[in-house]
């Protein structure tokens, strides 16, 4: 426990006390705009469908336009990038809030939903860009780089615990429409704050790749496993969101729905922050394989939930497989790309775990309202079934330990040269249905909100 808390300080060391501070509160808005217009729009026009469709589009936004901030932010520094994007999304999430007050009909409201997702400012991969390069920078060891990507994964989940609770607090007490003019403050604030600090020169830009134009890498096979990976548990997330709305209408407690949403993260953060105790012996392959099956036996008795204390027990206990398989799958794509390609890289893993979120939102929106809860709920458990299926066949390189400490395994040279994402690989139209295909019914797009993350996204 000494030696992480070490490492830990080592990594503070690194970015300093103020920086992980402002990006934790630069990616509340994504937590709760993408759950609090969920929220919302369901509330002003009274109908699940319609908010799944907002939602969906304020996801699909994110998925499509991501990844093309994250090159800008790779070719031209993350600072104008973010400030950019900050000043837009904090106006696009105020109309957003403005549009369904007013009750603007659906497709309007959808488009300017569109608008706020697209213009996201992608604090999570870009702060885990900036960190692992100041790692990198410092000469750092795995354990502590391994320690960023926890730190880091863990302030993803804290943000989906606070993102959601905040906006079930403003439910509560006033309005969702208020948690949602927070997050444009929020945006507003502390990302312009992320944007100017003195450490975004560590990632200034960098000049094109020396590839002759038009010549195309694609990725190794374990990054593409990885970002159908994270799509897979998108849909579970989103799933669950849905879930979890539906069964709390059915109870007669709706308020309670970010509530129950937020618990998941507790655990999932805690869990999180100990990965900086494991051995190295425990390798990224392991800790995959343990994750998604993890996932798949804890998410089975939501099948059969059907009170409140049974959800917050089932959901609560859940959260403990998800912080690890977010972290581990961040990490292999770390190891696997080149650092001049890093925050496209982060930001296309980011917007796959999102598609797999707006997919599962139309879909188990609509099974919500037709099947009831379990409707939702058995979308998630497939897809836990489908990421444990993935973790099992994908062939993960052999990796070599360093000293002690979390994520002190490293992906096998070979996967480090093969790995490059292309520009053309940024374009919306590579965010394939194969690439962030969802499992369960008809195809379609996932529930609300990262994140963590955040998403996140979740």
């Amino acid at each position: 426990m000494v030696g992480t808390v070490n490492t830990y300080r080592k990594v503070i060391a690194l970015t300093g006390p103020l920086l992980p501070l402002v990006s934790f509160l630069a990616r509340l808005p994504v937590a709760m705009s993408q759950f609090g217009s969920f929220l919302l729009v369901a509330q002003t026009s009274g109908s699940l469908a319609v908010a799944g469709t907002v939602g969906g589009t304020l996801s699909i936004g994110q998925v499509l336009f991501g990844p093309v901030l994250g090159w800008l932010a790779d070719r031209h520094g993350q600072r104008r990038v973010v400030l950019a994007a900050a000043a837009v999304n904090a106006v696009a999430t105020a109309a957003l809030v403005a549009g369904a007050l007013t009750h603007l009909a659906t497709v309007p409201l959808a488009a300017i939903g569109a608008l706020t997702g697209a213009s996201v400012p992608l604090i999570g991969p870009l702060a885990r860009t900036r960190s692992v390069a100041l790692a990198h920078r410092a000469g750092s060891d795995e354990s502590v780089v391994g320690a960023v990507h926890a730190l880091e994964g863990t302030l993803d989940e804290v943000s989906f615990v606070f993102g959601p609770a905040l906006v079930g607090l403003a439910a509560l007490l006033a309005h969702p429409a208020v948690a949602l003019a927070g997050a444009a403050g929020l945006v507003a604030v502390f990302g312009t704050v992320y944007a100017l600090h003195p450490t975004a020169a560590v990632t200034a830009g960098s000049p094109a790749s020396d590839r002759a134009p038009g010549t195309r890498v694609r990725p190794p096979g374990v990054v593409r496993a990885v970002r159908c990976s994270l799509a897979l548990q998108g849909a579970m997330f989103g799933a669950c969101q849905a879930g979890i709305t539906a069964l709390t209408i059915r109870l007669g407690v709706p308020d309670q729905a970010a509530v129950v949403y937020s618990a998941m993260g507790v655990v999932s953060a805690v869990v999180g922050i100990s990965l900086g105790a494991l051995p190295a012996r425990f390798g990224l392959r392991l800790r995959w394989r343990v994750a998604t099956g993890a996932a798949l036996v804890l998410s089975a008795p939501l099948l059969v939930t059907d009170g409140l204390w049974p959800l917050y027990a089932v959901v609560t206990v859940l959260g403990a497989a998800y912080a690890p398989h977010l972290i581990t799958a961040f990490a292999l794509t770390e190891r696997a790309v080149e650092p001049a390609r890093l925050s496209t890289s982060m930001a296309f893993a980011a917007s796959c775990l999102v598609a797999g979120q707006a997919a599962a939102l139309v879909v188990c929106g609509r099974l919500a309202e037709t099947y009831g809860p379990a409707g939702a709920f058995a979308v998630a458990v497939g897809a836990a079934a489908l990421c444990l299926l993935l973790a099992l066949v994908t062939e993960v390189p052999a990796a070599r330990t360093h000293t002690a400490g979390a994520g002190a395994t490293d992906v096998s040279t070979d996967e480090v040269s093969a790995a490059e994402v292309s520009t053309d690989e940024v374009s919306a139209a590579e965010v394939s249905a194969a690439e962030v295909s969802v499992p369960g019914p008809p195809a379609g797009s996932s529930p609300a909100p990262d994140g963590s993350a955040a998403y996140a996204g979740r």
